[in-house]
């Protein structure tokens, strides 16, 4: 026989770990030093340059 798996508390324990994951991932972008919030964007705005400056030209 299958096991008996109430929905409600199954939805429940999803949202609380959906909830954690998302928890640990604001963790790890908050706890960063200012600097290395800096280097991230600089990183990130070198890569769009880069990415704008391969585009072609629309005639």
């Amino acid at each position: 026989m299958a096991e008996i798996v109430n929905l409600r508390m199954a939805r429940k324990a999803r949202k609380r770990s959906e909830d954690a994951a998302t928890a640990a991932q604001n963790r790890a972008l908050s706890g960063r030093t200012k600097a290395q919030k800096q280097k991230d964007r600089a990183e990130q705005d070198r890569a769009a340059r880069e990415l704008d400056g391969h585009k072609r030209e629309s005639d």
